[in-house]
Formats: C-alpha cells, structure tokens, sequence
C-alpha cells in the first residue's frame, strides 16, 4: 500500500471515528436531557384541553393564587392581557369564544343571561361544527351554568355535561371527576353515550365558581381564595387525567376567561356586578404539545382568537370567514394539514 494511501486512509478513519463519536454524544445529550431541545413536545397536538374561568384576574394567577395555571404560563406561552367582548357577560361571551364571532354576529345578546326553555339553541356555527367539518374531529364540553347549554347543539360529535346553579354538589373537583370518569369510558373500547369512541379532539370545561363565590361572599374573602384554589386544583387533575390514559404528550392545554370579575374589588358582598363592571381584560396561556417553552406572546389576543387557534392546532381549515385569527407565533413548528380523506377532489382541466 503506497504512503499516501495510507496517509489517506487514515484521516479518513480518524474523521470518520470522529464523526461517529459526535453523533454518539450529541444522541447521548438529548435522551440524557443534557440539552434543552424541545423534540419530543414539538409534536403535533392531537388533543386540546379548553379551560375557560370567570372571576380570575391575571394577577391573581401571578402572584401565586393559582400555582398550577401559573406553572403553565411559566413553561408555556401567556398573555396576561388578553381581551375578552365588550361588555364581557357569561353567555355573550362564551358564544363568542366558541363561534369566533362579536356579538352582533351571534347575536348573543345580554337576554340570553337569563335562561328561557322556550328559546332555541344558537345558529351560529361552533368551532366544534367546524372540527367535524373539515376533520371528523370531536369534542367533549362539561359546563357549570345551565345557561350555556343553548349554545351547544345537541350532535352525534359532541358530547356535553352540564351541572350548576341547580346541583350545589356540583363543584369543580366534581367536574374533574366527571372528566376523569369520562375518559376513562371513551377509552375502554365501548365508547361513551354511544357517541365518543375515543378521547376527544377537544374538551371544554368552564369554572365559573370564582365569579360566583366572589360576587356573593366578597373578592378580597377567604372563601374566594378557596374557591380560586379548588379550581386550580381541578385543572391540576385533569392534566394528571391525561397523563394516566397516556396522552399528555399529545395534548395541549389552554387556559383562558370569559372575564375577569368586577374591575373593582370594592364592590360590596353580594352585589351583582353590573355589565360595566365587569373585567374583560383576560389571561390567555397555551401549554404543551407543540408549544414553545417560556415564550411570549407578542400579538394582540382577543378571546375571539381562541377558536381559530384550536383548528390551527389540529391542523384544520375553518371553511368559514370569522373574526377568529390563528394564534400562530405560539407554536413550535407549523401543525400539518390533516383532513377526513374523504373530501371531494376538484379536477382541473
């Protein structure tokens, strides 16, 4: 073998190791954790977990009222000053969450805060229409106020649960026992009411106890501090819910109000807080599956934007024109486009 070759060979071979031995420690640092790369949570959600609360401020949250909910913002991405409607009611803002539409759209308006039997359920289309729609895809809404069942349509696509001003019992640790009872049948191959077979694509879950314990017991109360803490603890539970049926990699939480109580704490024990009063300035946080870790928002968010960030999420088309915009600057990589395969193919000739 002449020198040169050699020679050749081996800075070839010596490269070569070298090369090898890389790849070797740069695997070894990711699986070791050694590396802060975010691979195994940029994976597209397949589920999305919609928490919507009244009566918490931004600062509450902050300042380590609700730890859980706060160790979301802390690892995810949040806006602490998000806006809901104006003027932000229970009902005419929830509509507005679910159909990315104002009010004068939905038309929601405030006499729907009083719940009437011979009033229809609301026309306009939901997120949940369009999560069938453009994917099949279908969602689970356990709701504390009976008031909002007229929003939610009855299909073979959502499954919904309400409780509330007529169950005392019905609290948010009940909530996520509901929740933990429902996945646990959607999950067992028999399906849940004969209409989900699976985890759903999307879970609602509304807490509204805040606002309630607030408005009648007082906002600087120890009762309302209780109250703010069982809720976090509920949501808390719900990831542990997720975990336990091994999805939570696949999931993303969002965490977000219809208001935020009165803007002024001194309103007097039980007063209701007139329209006026109330707070629309909401947080907004998104976590897990696909996420960005500790990232802001740097967007203007709206409550509106809510739904449209859902199908972004999942990777679906609205088929509509809302006033929902996608939330996009959250999420680590662009959600691939994921449809029925059943869609009509338009021939072009």
């Amino acid at each position: 073998m002449s020198t040169f070759r050699q020679k050749y060979q081996r800075q070839f071979t010596g490269k070569r190791h070298g090369w090898m031995l890389g790849m070797v420690s740069f695997l070894w640092l990711i699986y070791g954790g050694m590396l802060p790369l975010q691979a195994a949570q940029a994976a597209q959600a397949e589920h999305i977990v919609l928490v919507v609360l009244e009566g918490i401020k931004s600062s509450a949250i902050q300042n380590g009222a609700a730890p859980h909910i706060a160790q979301f913002a802390q690892e995810g991405v949040a806006s602490w000053s998000a806006q809901s409607i104006t003027p932000p009611l229970t009902v005419s803002a929830m509509a507005s969450l679910i159909t990315g539409l104002p009010v004068e759209k939905h038309r929601i308006t405030a006499d729907w805060e009083h719940y009437d039997f011979a009033r229809s359920f609301m026309r306009s289309p939901t997120v949940f229409d369009y999560m069938d729609l453009a994917g099949g895809r279908d969602t689970g809404v356990f709701l504390m106020d009976e008031r909002l069942y007229q929003l939610i349509r009855p299909e073979i696509y959502v499954d919904s649960q309400v409780c509330g001003y007529t169950k005392p019992q019905c609290t948010p640790e009940t909530v996520s026992v509901y929740i933990k009872d429902f996945l646990t049948k959607v999950t067992s191959g028999e399906g849940h009411g004969f209409r989900l077979f699976g985890v759903p694509n999307l879970l609602v879950t509304h807490f509204p106890t805040a606002a309630r314990i607030g408005q009648k017991y007082g906002w600087d109360s120890p009762k309302y501090s209780a109250a703010v803490t069982a809720i976090d603890n509920a949501v808390d539970q719900i990831k542990k819910n997720y975990q336990e049926i091994g999805v939570l990699d696949r999931t993303m939480f969002i965490v977000t109000g219809l208001n935020s109580g009165p803007i002024h704490p001194s309103i007097a024990k039980g007063k209701e807080a007139k329209a006026a009063d109330l707070d629309p300035t909401v947080p907004w946080i998104a976590w897990g599956a696909n996420v960005k870790h500790q990232h802001p928002i740097y967007q203007r968010v709206t409550l509106l934007d809510t739904a449209a960030t859902i199908m972004y999420a999942l990777g679906l088309d609205t088929h509509t024109e809302w006033d929902s915009q996608a939330i996009t600057g959250i999420f680590q990589s662009i959600p691939k486009r994921q449809t029925t395969e059943n869609e009509l193919e338009k021939i072009y000739r």
